[in-house]
């Protein structure tokens, strides 16, 4: 199997394992849902702290809205008696307006928050490390986990305007926000290796050959971009290495300069012609008047 390290310009996302014999559309439309996926992972995976602290979400026309203007416009959350979490709740007020503030109580919230540490983890950038490829039945279960947490801890749904809710059922609008500029669409992506575009309708062999074993890395990004940076020939883990060897080497040759002092040849011990000078009985011979 080819293994395919997938990075978004410097930054690693993945691993992933394929065929050379794959056809790009294929592959394009694989690697675009896992990119994908995992961003939806991690956009969830940043709300549900909010809901463990604050509860669900206040209509759009209440978020930012203070208690007081809420009372003059007459604004009733009819949503916020039907979906109170299991166990009851407790009230934590959101200093931002944008949720309710019946937050679940102790231990419902471990279990958000543990389902959320579990989720990152199977979709982890810290998975190419560890040389594990990222599959979409991983993507896959790590939305069950996180679906199956929110579940478990209001059991009536989340309301259809919460943001979770909305992600889950694939409704989310991400319009006008920097997440919107992280998701790539199967039309607008490309995939470069080599500083060379791996063009649809030509299979991955037609670019790296017919060895099933290569392991390249592939730069994803959107269409009309240009070019992605080519990756450097040293590493930045490989450069650490050699600059520290040559910082040791640059303080041995400095002590082995320190070291280099002829003084000692003046010395008594050193002198090659004392012991013949002693048996000639010249060692203790002065010159000059007494």
């Amino acid at each position: 199997m080819v293994q395919l390290h997938l990075k978004r310009g410097d930054e690693s996302q993945f691993l992933f394992t394929t065929t050379v014999d794959v056809q790009l559309e294929t592959l394009i439309q694989q690697i675009t849902a896992i990119h994908n996926g995992r961003l939806k992972v991690d956009r969830i995976c940043s709300e549900i702290p909010e809901l463990a602290d604050h509860g669900i979400t206040l209509p759009p026309n209440m978020q930012g809205l203070t208690d007081e203007q809420i009372v003059d416009l007459k604004l009733k959350d009819e949503w916020e008696e039907r979906c109170v979490p299991s166990g009851g709740s407790v009230f934590k007020k959101d200093e931002i307006g944008r949720r309710n503030g019946h937050a679940p109580n102790d231990k419902m919230r471990e279990v958000l928050m543990k389902t959320v540490e579990e989720a990152k983890a199977l979709i982890s950038k810290k998975q190419a490390q560890a040389n594990i490829c990222v599959t979409m039945e991983m993507v896959k279960e790590a939305l069950d986990q996180l679906r199956g947490a929110v579940m478990i801890v209001y059991p009536m749904a989340l309301p259809p305007h919460d943001p979770i809710r909305m992600e889950f059922e694939n409704q989310e609008d991400l319009s006008g926000t920097q997440a919107s500029l992280q998701v790539i669409t199967e039309d607008e992506c490309q995939l470069w290796w080599a500083g060379k575009e791996l063009q649809r309708g030509k299979k991955l062999q037609d670019f790296i050959g017919k060895n099933e074993k290569t392991k390249i890395v592939v730069k994803i990004q959107k269409r009309g971009q240009g070019a992605p940076a080519r990756e450097p020939l040293v590493t930045e883990e490989q450069q650490k290495q050699m600059m520290m060897h040559y910082y040791r080497r640059q303080e041995e040759l400095k002590k082995l300069e320190e070291a280099d002092d002829d003084s000692h040849l003046d010395s008594e011990w050193s002198d090659r012609q004392a012991l013949k000078r002693q048996f000639q009985g010249l060692t203790n011979v002065k010159w000059g008047p007494r």
